[in-house]
């Protein structure tokens, strides 16, 4: 079961709504933006229903706004160098929109400290089995690296798909559309990074 931070460390509705309304976009136009309908804007503004990754990313990207961005911590980190595990943020909407443990989603992306004040993003990445970041794949303007700690993931990018296992790593231009799905049946354990944050 992934590790998540408390429901209420992060209300996403309200964070979404805050960055439509301060571009001055309705609804509509961040839908018609993002090629998403107009119900999928509503339903997350009210913490209704949790959007993939990849849906997150295109509405993020009609903002337009990044996933560092758009999680980040209010609070400046004073120039931290190291961080606890409890100290890393987690970025899965649906993590964040649980209730509960038991209502903790399959997958994680915990990130090191805030990517706004780097060159460079870091996530602690955990994915249960049947994990996927969606049908769709999603890109950002990036380029991004990682390699697998336990487990095994299936990466697709562009036409190309592979199945890594511990000790294996991918090195890609994030800018084009990718996809993760551990079709395993044990988590996957990724540490990632990529540059500059754009996830």
């Amino acid at each position: 079961m992934p590790e998540s931070a408390p429901s209420d460390s992060i209300d996403i509705g309200d964070r979404l709504r805050t960055a439509r309304t301060l571009r001055r976009l309705s609804q509509r136009e961040l839908a018609r933006r993002a090629g998403v309908t107009n119900g999928m804007i509503s339903q997350i503004e009210q913490n209704h229903s949790s959007p993939s990754i990849s849906s997150l990313k295109r509405i993020l990207d009609a903002v337009p706004m990044s996933m560092a961005e758009f999680f980040a911590d209010d609070f400046t980190e004073q120039n931290a160098v190291f961080f606890r595990k409890e100290d890393l943020r987690e970025i899965n909407p649906a993590n964040l929109l649980s209730k509960t443990d038991a209502d903790a989603k399959p997958f994680s992306f915990r990130q090191v400290g805030d990517a706004r004040n780097h060159t460079l993003q870091m996530l602690h990445e955990r994915y249960a089995p049947g994990a996927d970041t969606g049908p769709e794949m999603y890109s950002h303007n990036s380029e991004e690296a990682g390699i697998v700690i336990e487990g095994t993931i299936e990466v697709t990018v562009g036409d190309r798909t592979e199945t890594l296992h511990p000790g294996d790593a991918y090195l890609f231009d994030s800018r084009i559309p990718h996809r993760f799905r551990n079709t395993g049946d044990c988590v996957c354990v990724i540490v990632s990074a990529c540059s500059p944050p754009s996830f």
